[in-house]
Order: structure tokens, then C-alpha cells, then sequence
């Protein structure tokens, strides 16, 4: 059995760059991401992942964020950045399947969200899936991590 979690947040947004916004069920798309998501259809970064643990190195360093705000689709807890590398597959409760592709991205100097909040974790500790199972996704289901089982 891989790392285990829960998902706290489904967010998303019709824009690039900007805060997703948190919506109580998401629909994953194989191939594609997150259904109504700026970034679906994207090859490599259908869909963006980010630990609770990463917000809350933000919110320890003064920083009032929360899910979404850090243009992530999914918030997992349970989980740290390290317990998702390249490769590793992330099956969730209802039947979606994920597939590890990135870890951090380049960040673009005007980003909307550094402008707002003063600092942006994704480029370090962000992490981008492919979808490669679809279903539904929400707030409070399960996932487990394994490594290199699609």
C-alpha cells in the first residue's frame, strides 16, 4: 500500500495565472484535466497538485492563503511534495487516475498570484498530473500513491 490522503479542495479557474476558486465537484477529463479549467488540454500539466503542508509553510511564513489561492486544482492532505515524484500514479476514491509528470514550473514575473499574496510555492513544490483514467473528484475523497502502477 502507497501514501495514503484525502483531497481538500476541487478549485478551479477560467484563466491561466490566476487563484482558482474552489467548486464542491470537479469532473477529470482523460487526456484532458479538469473540466471548465484554463489549463485542460494542456499535455504535460493537465491538472496541478498542491500538499496542504505546502500551504501551510505559507500561512507559517505570514501569509493569509487558502485552497486554490495558489492556482492549484487539487489540495491534498496527507501528503508532502516528496511523496510525489515524476512517475508516481495517484488513484482517487471515485475512480479518477493521475500520473505524475512535473515537479515545480517555471513562473512567470508578472504572476497575478506573487502580485497578490507575495510569494508563489508552485514553482517549487507544485506538482502537475495527466489524467489518465477520468471521473468525478470531491472535497474529502480518498487517494493512494503508488509508483510506477498506471
Amino acid at each position: 500500500m502507497g501514501k495514503t490522503g484525502h483531497v481538500i479542495a476541487v478549485c478551479l479557474s477560467a484563466e491561466k495565472g490566476q487563484p482558482k476558486r474552489p467548486v464542491g465537484t470537479g469532473w477529470l477529463v482523460a487526456d484532458s484535466g479538469l473540466e471548465g479549467d484554463a489549463h485542460a488540454g494542456t499535455p504535460r500539466r493537465q491538472v496541478s497538485l498542491l500538499c496542504l503542508s505546502s500551504i501551510e509553510k505559507m500561512r507559517a511564513g505570514g501569509v493569509a492563503v487558502g485552497p486554490g489561492e495558489m492556482a492549484e486544482n487539487l489540495t491534498l492532505d496527507g501528503c508532502e511534495g516528496s511523496d510525489l515524484p515524476v512517475g508516481a500514479t495517484i488513484r482517487l476514491e471515485r475512480g479518477p487516475v493521475l500520473e505524475v509528470t512535473q515537479i515545480g514550473k517555471e513562473c512567470h514575473a508578472d504572476c497575478a498570484i506573487r502580485r497578490l499574496v507575495g510569494d508563489c510555492v508552485m514553482p517549487r513544490e507544485g506538482i502537475f498530473a495527466r489524467v489518465i483514467v477520468g471521473g468525478e473528484v470531491r472535497p474529502g475523497d480518498s487517494f493512494e500513491v503508488t509508483h510506477g502502477e498506471v
